[in-house]
């Protein structure tokens, strides 16, 4: 009996724990999302914090880039993916690489954006490279269908360390029996890793989609606050931002707790979506 209970005895301090500090404090954030802000502070209003947010242009604008991130994200998990590859086959300089590799993931995204600032600045260094090879200079922050983009490039830059790390220790599982059959076999690199290296660490993939989607919802406010604020024209807004703003500024705590709960659904929709289309993918390699 004792041995039947001892795991769950074990388990239990991590689970009271999730309980009291995030379950239950979710559980309050979207009861209160159905309270009212102001003069209705406390008052139940329904679903009118969920119709705000439907009509309201910038929150719009903060879920097409939601859905912009998604488009992104196979190609934020590719690069470290593709890295550790090139690591775990001890390219030269693997060891040095490994390191540089993973030197931005231990600055805070004020650092980086602040230095992302000066480097993209209409007058920076990268504008004037561009300037040596004929090309027009590039507004990175100011152009609305350039911002986007330049934010979600940093932010991978920034972060891809630590997916690299969780890729190199799912190298470190991987069987080298199957790496030598497939080398005496006669297959070529591509096939080795389409066909031996991607099926062997479907699990770690899963991983990393997963977090990598949960971090590229909820880790990027300290460059958009720093490198452009929301804008231009909205035009960088995300959830967490959107939330923030309505919290701190516009004193609406309702209705940040609706656009909270908005969020929570759509990284449990996306993160249930990414690991079933995985798994299927699996299936068929």
């Amino acid at each position: 009996m004792r041995e039947r209970s001892a795991p769950f005895v074990l388990v239990a301090p991590a689970v009271l724990i999730l309980l009291v500090f995030r379950l239950w404090p979710l559980l309050l954030g979207v009861n209160f999302s159905f309270t009212g802000d102001g003069d209705l502070d406390g008052t139940a209003v329904g679903l009118a914090n969920y119709a705000y947010l439907l009509d309201d242009p910038v929150f719009r604008i903060a879920l097409r880039n939601v859905g912009l991130l998604a488009l992104l994200l196979p190609v934020a998990v590719a690069i470290p993916g593709a890295l550790a590859t090139f690591i775990f086959l001890r390219v030269p300089g693997h060891r040095f690489f490994r390191s540089v590799y993973f030197f931005p993931a231990v600055l805070s995204p004020v650092i980086v954006g602040s230095i992302f600032n000066l480097l993209l600045a209409s007058d920076g260094p990268l504008n004037s490279l561009l300037e040596i090879f004929g090309l027009q200079p590039v507004d990175w922050l100011g152009d609305p269908g350039v911002a986007m983009f330049t934010v979600v490039g940093i932010h991978v830059w920034a972060t891809f360390g630590m997916a690299l790390v969780v890729f190199l220790s799912g190298f470190a599982t991987l069987d080298h029996a199957l790496l030598d059959a497939a080398r005496v076999d006669g297959a070529s690199l591509a096939q080795v890793v389409w066909h031996v290296i991607i099926p062997s660490l479907s699990r770690t993939i899963q991983f990393v989609f997963v977090t990598t989607m949960i971090g590229m919802l909820t880790s990027m406010f300290g460059l958009l606050y720093v490198m452009t604020s929301g804008g231009p024209g909205g035009s960088t807004y995300l959830p967490e931002y959107y939330i923030w703003i309505q919290q701190g500024q516009m004193n609406r705590p309702a209705l940040a707790a609706a656009a909270s709960t908005v969020l929570f659904l759509i990284m449990m929709v996306m993160g249930l979506a990414q690991i079933g289309l995985l798994r299927r993918s699996r299936r068929v390699v």
